[in-house]
């Protein structure tokens, strides 16, 4: 069986991608279908709740201020902005397209492990036992990114911007694209973002990549993580922090996964010499 699928043509390797492929977008349509259906949770419940005082994350920031005796410095209770749609389609084209980016999200874990079965025929025994479980780790990784970047960033990111006045003359009415630009692309980047530890995994894997070199490169490392953080965040110096602390943590997780990956491969490369 191994020896056909090594014989297999490249016509027959697009054929077998294509299949994947197919069933990863069915997925991502039947999901973006049922996000377009459940139009109340989607935005009410989920998108838009980051506007209102009551959110969770409001919530436990008032609460930590009331632990630490800080009074109410933490707490918010009001968003004093307004959403608004000036265009004649706008709020049925943003209902499509966040559907379609629930979609993706919610299908991700399937894609992920089409992506998987495609790829698994063409590694050894051993190396597939190693990888058996990188769908598991790449969509814990990526939830937790959405979770973090959702509950974390997007919420802080929308009160600043959403709060910030340049003069008392001026009153924000926020765009509804805007809005939802903002929360999808925060909480969307910090799903990818989150997988770092699996590039790092794969990139020495392949030789590509090594401890020495991540440590040789820390200080770039932190800069990148800088960088990075005021690209998806808005110029909040606490939005910002809370995105590279992260990502400086997950760097160093990554290091010690590349060592693990050199040792194992040294002790493997002992045991068959």
């Amino acid at each position: 069986m191994g020896t056909e699928k090594e014989e297999m043509s490249f016509l027959e390797h697009l054929g077998v991608l294509r299949g994947h492929l197919i069933r990863s977008v069915v997925s991502v349509l039947v999901f973006t279908v049922l996000a377009f259906i459940n139009k109340g949770v989607l935005f009410d419940r989920v998108l838009l709740a980051s506007k209102e005082p009551d959110f969770v994350t409001y919530r436990t920031l008032c609460r930590i201020s009331e632990w630490f005796n800080l009074g109410d410095v933490l707490c918010i209770t009001e968003q004093p902005f307004i959403l608004m749609n000036v265009d004649m389609s706008g709020q049925f084209t943003m209902h499509l397209w966040v559907a379609f980016i629930a979609g993706i999200i919610l299908s991700f874990p399937y894609i992920i492990w089409e992506l998987w079965r495609f790829i698994k025929p063409a590694l050894h025994a051993k190396e597939s036992n190693y990888t058996s479980g990188v769908v598991f780790m790449v969509s814990f990784l990526f939830l937790i990114g959405i979770c973090f970047g959702y509950y974390m960033i997007a919420p802080l990111s929308v009160n600043f911007l959403g709060t910030y006045q340049v003069s008392e003359m001026v009153s924000n009415q926020i765009n509804l694209s805007s809005f939802i630009s903002t929360v999808t692309t925060i909480t969307f980047a910090c799903g990818l973002i989150f997988q770092l530890p699996i590039v790092v995994y794969f990139l020495t894997s392949f030789g590509l990549l090594s401890p020495q070199t991540m440590k040789h490169y820390r200080s770039h490392a932190i800069v990148g993580a800088l960088i990075i953080s005021s690209i998806i965040t808005p110029p909040d110096l606490s939005s910002q922090i809370l995105v590279t602390l992260p990502l400086l943590v997950l760097y160093e997780i990554s290091i010690h996964i590349s060592k693990f990956v050199l040792k194992r491969s040294k002790l493997k490369n002992e045991i068959t010499s």
